[in-house]
């Protein structure tokens, strides 16, 4: 199946003392870019989110953020009650040997402020709350890609659609080739004229640039050429479940016979044909660049 880069995913993972939530955007790319925010609980997993990711979206510029429903439930935050105490006591000395009342609230208020009167305990991953995060990663992933799969869908049925009428535009061309024959023929027999009047003309020599013209003007490869790159271009779309890179390419060699049928074609109507063909093959490649 034909899968756009452009997704979003998202699943919530309850856990028995937190919610988990875990977001995945995506857009196209060249390679897999990937973005990946997720507390410091997670962090010696995520190489192993990263090669998950890897294996399900293959490339694209990836943004995926996995955070707690309560931003700070991954932190145990606990009074070191040994070490207040402990400024408690050498400050009353001081107090004491200054000659100064203390104010208990206020001798409290100035020692949580010290350091290490806090410690935070950082929560330790056990193996069944990764299974859990593992298994909510997996069913994001399969949110994004049925997300992926629906605009792929899309995309390339529209892409076809201008294939056909690049093909339709080309199969136009046979009939203004008469009125194009005529008109050069006249303005070669013009220049004949000419010529025959200057002595000492190599009639040979004559001939000769005579067929090169015709055959720099003839413009039956770039047809037969085209047509063959757009019957390559659905192969490739039936057989290939990811094309991207490969219809980009077709399309560039496509956009090559276009151009040339342009310069030789001297011929106003087939002119307008061409640009119409141009304008549906730059619509092609930039919707082609979002195809996986």
């Amino acid at each position: 199946m034909i899968k756009s880069m452009t997704g979003f995913g998202k699943t919530t993972v309850e856990m028995k003392n937190k919610k988990v939530i875990i977001e995945i955007k995506s857009l196209n790319s060249k390679q897999l870019d990937m973005s990946l925010r997720l507390p410091s609980l997670y962090r010696e997993k995520e190489m192993d989110i990263r090669a998950l990711v890897k294996e399900r979206l293959d490339r694209g510029k990836v943004d995926m953020y996995i955070y707690f429903d309560n931003a700070d439930s991954d932190k145990d935050v606990a009074i070191n009650r040994a070490v207040v105490m402990q400024y408690y006591s050498q400050l009353q000395e001081i107090a004491g040997q200054l000659g100064i009342e203390p104010d208990g609230n206020g001798l409290l208020q100035a020692i949580m402020r010290f350091p290490e009167t806090l410690q935070v305990k950082v929560e330790e991953l056990d193996e069944e709350e990764w299974l859990a995060l593992r298994a909510g990663i997996e069913k994001a992933l399969e949110e994004i890609n049925r997300f992926r799969l629906q605009e792929g869908e899309a995309l390339m049925k529209d892409i076809l659609r201008r294939v056909g009428l690049i093909e339709e535009l080309a199969a136009q061309v046979p009939q203004f080739e008469g009125q194009r024959i005529v008109a050069i023929r006249q303005r070669l027999q013009e220049k004949i004229n000419e010529w025959t009047e200057v002595k000492n003309v190599d009639q040979n020599r004559l001939e000769q640039e005579i067929i090169y013209y015709l055959e720099k003007l003839d413009i039956t490869e770039e047809k037969v050429r085209l047509a063959n790159h757009c019957k390559y271009f659905r192969e490739t779309v039936d057989k290939e479940d990811a094309p991207g890179r490969k219809i980009g390419f077709i399309a560039q060699e496509m956009g090559r016979e276009i151009n040339t049928l342009g310069s030789k074609a001297n011929d106003h109507d087939i002119q307008k044909l061409v640009v119409r063909m141009k304008d549906e093959l730059e619509k092609i490649k930039e919707q082609s660049l979002n195809i996986l």
